[in-house]
Parts: C-alpha cells; sequence; structure tokens
C-alpha cells in the first residue's frame, strides 16, 4: 500500500496544478463574460454580455448551429456505430479481427484535414459528381451539391466519418460487459430478437452510449477546424475565434465561450449521472464470454460486408487527402488528370513547414514527458493508495476530456496577454512555448492517467511489496519493478499522448500568433489559405501527418494490448 503521506503529497500538488492551470483559466473565461468596468473604474457583475449573445441574431444563429452541429453530428455517428459495435458483439465471422481494426481508420486523419478530401470528393465539381456524370446518372450542367450551400451537412458528414470509432469503442466495451446469460434467459423465454434488443440489450449499454456520445458532442459542438475549413462562419466556435483580435475591446466573445463551456460541461454531466445510475457501471465483466456467434455462409460476409463499407465510406477523405498531395492538376474528374510526388518536395522547402515539425515535436514532447510523470503519480495515488478521495483525484483528470479545448484555449490567451497572471509563460520573442506545452499536457493528460491506471489493475502489488520487505528504496522499486511491469500500458498512453499532442488544433490555432512559432496544425491551416498550390502542400503534410498517427496509434495498440482501451470513458 502506498505511503500516505507521500498519497497526500502528490494529491495536492495536481489539485494545485489543476486549479492554477485548468479550473483557473475555465473560470476566468466564464468569470469574463460576466464582469465590466463602471464609469469609475470598479468592477460590477452584469449579465449584459451574455444578453447580447442572445439578443444579436447572428450570435445566436451561431450558437444555434453549434448545437445542431452537435446534435445532427452525434445522431449521425450513433447510428453508425451502434449497428457495427452490435454486429462485432453478437457475431463471429470471417475477417472480422482485421475489420474490427479497419474501422477505426479515421482516427489516423486531423479532422479538419480530413475537409480538404471530403471537399475533394463531394464537392460541386468533386469526384464523385465526376463519376456520376461519365456513367450518366446526373447531368454536367447541373451538378448536385453534396455538402450544401450552407456547408453544414459537410461538416456533419466529416465530423460523423471521424467520431464514430469513440462511440463504437465505448459501445463495445458496454456491451463486452453484458452478462450473456441475460440475453439468453429472455430467447429462452420466447422474446423476439427485435423486443430482446429494445427491453434487454439496448437499456443495458446505455452507460456506455452515454459516455461515448458525450463526447461526440462537445467535440462536435466546439468543433473549430472543419468550420474554418469549410468557410462556415456564421457557428459559435468561428466567431469566437474571429473576435480574438479585439478581445480587449469586445468582450462578447468571453460571453460565447463561457456559453459553450457551461452547455459542456451540462451534457458531461447529465452522462456521468446517467452512467451512475446504471448498474452495469459497476458490473464486473462476465467470465467466459465469447466473441459471439459463429456464422458463416451469407450472413457471416453481409456482416464482413457491413464492416467494410463502413470503413471504405470513412476513407472518402483520406483517399480525398492524398489524391490532392498528388496531384498536377484535378478539376471535374474522378481522379487527377496528372500525378506528382513535387508537393511533397515543395512543402519541405516552405518556410512553414520544417519549422512547424520542429516546434511540434518540441512542444508535444515536453507537454508528453510532464503528463508521464504527473499520470503516473496519480495512477499510483489512484491504485496504490487507501486514499478516501482518491476517487475524486481520478475524476479531477478527467475533466479535460469534458471541457472543450476551445474553451481552455482562449483562457489561456487572455491571461497571457501583457500584465495578465500567465504572461511570464510567454517566452523570449514572443514564443508560446511553455503556454502550449502545458495546455497540450492537460488536454492529453486522460490518456497517460487511463493507461497506467489499467497497468496497475492488472499487475500484482505482491511483488512491489516484497520488494520493499527487501530493503528496496521506493525510487528503486519504481525503477526495477513497478515500472518495468506497466512498462507497456505507459508506452501505449505515451505514444497517444504525444501523437494528438503534435495534431491538437484548437490551442494551436489560438495560442501560436506568430509563423516563426506555429505548429504542425496552424501550418496546415495557413497553407490551406495561401494562394496558388498552398492547398496541395497542406494535403502532402496532411499525409505525413496520417503516416505518422497510424504508426503512433498502432505502437499503441500492440503495447497496450487491448485495441481502443485508451478511448473508452
Amino acid at each position: 500500500m502506498m505511503n500516505r503521506k507521500l498519497a497526500w503529497g502528490i494529491s495536492l500538488a495536481v489539485v494545485v496544478l489543476f486549479a492554477v492551470f485548468f479550473l483557473y483559466p475555465a473560470w476566468m473565461v466564464v468569470k469574463q463574460a460576466f464582469q465590466a468596468t463602471g464609469a469609475d473604474g470598479e468592477t460590477i457583475w452584469t449579465l449584459d454580455f451574455i444578453g447580447s449573445v442572445f439578443s444579436n441574431p447572428i450570435y445566436r444563429e451561431g450558437l444555434w448551429n453549434a448545437l445542431m452541429m452537435g446534435v445532427v453530428s452525434t445522431l449521425l455517428t450513433l447510428l453508425i456505430a451502434f449497428p457495427l459495435a452490435l454486429v462485432a458483439h453478437r457475431y463471429d465471422f470471417v475477417g472480422k479481427k482485421l475489420l474490427g481494426i479497419l474501422v477505426l481508420a479515421p482516427m489516423i486523419l486531423p479532422p479538419f484535414v480530413g475537409a480538404v478530401g471530403i471537399k475533394q470528393m463531394l464537392g460541386v465539381n468533386g469526384a464523385f459528381n465526376a463519376l456520376l456524370i461519365d456513367m450518366g446518372m446526373m447531368s454536367a450542367a447541373t451538378p448536385f451539391d453534396w455538402l450544401a450551400e450552407g456547408r453544414f451537412l459537410g461538416i456533419v458528414v466529416m465530423n460523423a466519418l471521424h467520431l464514430y470509432p469513440i462511440l463504437y469503442m465505448n459501445i463495445a466495451a458496454a456491451l463486452a460487459n453484458l452478462d450473456p446469460a441475460m440475453e439468453q434467459a429472455a430467447e429462452n423465454l420466447g422474446c423476439p430478437p427485435w423486443k430482446r434488443f429494445f427491453r434487454i440489450t439496448l437499456p443495458l449499454a446505455m452507460p456506455g452510449v452515454f459516455a461515448g456520445s458525450s463526447l461526440v458532442f462537445i467535440w462536435s459542438f466546439t468543433e473549430l477546424g472543419v468550420p474554418l475549413v469549410f468557410d462556415y462562419a456564421r457557428i459559435a466556435p468561428v466567431q469566437i475565434f474571429d473576435g480574438i483580435k479585439g478581445l480587449e475591446k469586445n468582450p462578447v466573445p468571453y460571453a460565447l465561450t463561457a456559453i459553450l463551456l457551461v452547455i459542456a460541461a451540462l451534457v458531461f454531466a447529465f452522462a456521468k449521472l446517467v452512467m451512475g445510475r446504471a448498474p452495469l457501471g459497476t458490473a464486473p465483466r462476465p467470465k467466459g464470454r465469447s466473441d459471439g456467434q459463429k456464422i458463416g455462409g451469407w450472413k457471416g460476409l453481409a456482416c464482413a460486408a457491413f464492416f467494410l463499407g463502413v470503413f471504405l465510406v470513412a476513407s472518402v477523405p483520406h483517399a480525398g487527402v492524398i489524391l490532392v498531395s498528388i496531384a498536377e492538376r484535378w478539376y471535374g474528374t474522378v481522379i487527377p488528370d496528372e500525378l506528382t510526388m513535387r508537393h511533397y518536395i515543395e512543402a519541405l522547402g516552405n518556410g512553414l513547414v520544417v519549422p512547424s515539425i520542429q516546434n511540434s515535436l518540441m512542444y508535444a514532447g515536453t507537454a508528453t514527458l510532464l503528463a508521464f510523470f504527473i499520470g503516473v503519480c496519480v495512477a499510483w495515488v489512484v491504485v496504490r493508495s487507501d486514499l478516501k478521495l482518491r476517487g475524486w483525484l481520478d475524476a479531477l483528470v478527467m475533466m479535460p476530456l469534458a471541457v472543450p479545448g476551445l474553451v481552455m484555449a482562449f483562457g489561456y490567451l487572455a491571461l497571457s496577454q501583457e500584465g495578465k497572471p500567465f504572461h511570464f509563460l510567454i517566452g523570449a520573442g514572443g514564443s508560446p512555448f511553455f503556454l502550449l506545452a502545458l495546455a497540450y499536457c492537460i488536454r492529453r493528460l486522460p490518456y497517460v492517467v487511463r493507461a497506467a491506471v489499467a497497468g496497475l489493475q492488472q499487475s500484482n502489488p505482491a511483488l512491489e511489496e516484497a520488494a520493499k520487505s527487501l530493503g528496496a528504496t521506493p525510487m528503486r522499486m519504481m525503477r526495477r519493478i513497478a515500472i518495468p511491469l506497466i512498462g507497456a500500458n505507459l508506452a501505449a498512453g505515451a505514444i497517444l499522448g504525444f501523437a494528438f499532442a503534435m495534431l491538437e488544433v484548437s490551442d494551436s490555432l489560438i495560442l501560436a500568433q506568430q509563423a516563426q512559432h506555429y505548429p504542425i496544425t496552424k501550418a496546415i491551416y495557413t497553407l490551406l489559405s495561401t494562394l496558388g498550390n498552398g492547398t496541395e502542400l497542406a494535403a502532402a503534410l496532411g499525409v505525413w501527418a496520417m503516416v505518422f498517427l497510424s504508426v503512433a496509434i498502432m505502437g499503441a495498440a500492440v503495447l497496450g494490448g487491448k485495441r481502443g482501451g485508451l478511448f473508452k470513458v
């Protein structure tokens, strides 16, 4: 058992860290939305800024669009993820393991980069319309706009294709915890399959549905990168982003951000409340659970075709990005007229690309080291101590999942202005190194904590106690016994934390203000708005990001042992 004084010390240090660099920025955003300066300079509390948001039709429309974006994206994601998880739970068919990995493919592409590909594939003059025209199924004079003029549909599709793996893995985890005896008993009593699904399977799977859906909603509701790529300005996250330049004079961005935070927190709290009431939440995993009923013939092929079809549709943005990156000219044809590799070469020679890669390596590397150290300490308190408040500590470090990255980035930006408390984090020449490293660390810490907790729960504490009883110091025990036993889990969490920090969108777009300090995602966004072959250069850099994330996720899956476990909540 962990020393109580050490456990209390670690807990206090982590609470202080989160109070300063997580709760305080979030609170500052909320506070600024309700504070104004009076005629004689005193601070007064007011609802005027919140009221101005709801009284202004443009901001009201932006909030409504963001809310609808979150709701529709979540529903569409659920329509994809639940059938996948149910089929994987019920049946064992040919190629199930391989197809189960393939359907996770959307995770290897940053969504706002994928938006470039899907615009090229589904736009008015895109590849899909060109195919239909060639087949005589569409008139070349009146091509159909699949993404719709307002771009709402395109953003929803992009969100759903990127986020369904998160919901799929949470639902699959919930279904895996079902006691098969309950379904079998209902079947033996003559309950038809559809009634069995609605009366038993669906209610017991609701914790996974709510857990995954809350994350998908928050992500879609506060998504910044995809609407920017689609030029969809009338949505709250983009309105906040556009208001950054006048931050000192215009308090409305604070009010908008505070409203987003409150809605996201309420959704996450509701999901946790539902999960806490569900009996499945504390149910042990049933022993002897099989991989499902073995099926072959046309039924097995139908299940495999379903998984393959989802994979192919979800790969449309990936294919679009790859083709754009090697296209010399591509307009109104199924595939590019000419192919070239010069965009990759030119990208390396661009003044933004190589420095952005170096910057991201430094930002993400520092953030990962911090998250690794903090995550191991937190996991040790949660699993190896007997503190009554260890559950609260675990909940605290998981809170970044519930708070939109846009909110945190906005809070960090406001607090790092001249004369503000976080200004000391701005380095020489306006470098946001420490600011971004801390933001990345806080945002990705949950991955490391979950990985470390899983490893400690699976390792035998008797080995650690034996080392202590033989005279090993705590540090020596950790170095020689404890860390090696959970090394694979820690490596998996660190790899994922590093990979997603490298490709963080909201923090990067908002906190990096000068070109020499841009991380990769800010460089891609800047290239997209560059005339000439900027889009092709951005796509080439996006392909590099795809390769990087693919290697990272596969490595984390191999080391972690359980595919997707780090994405479940």
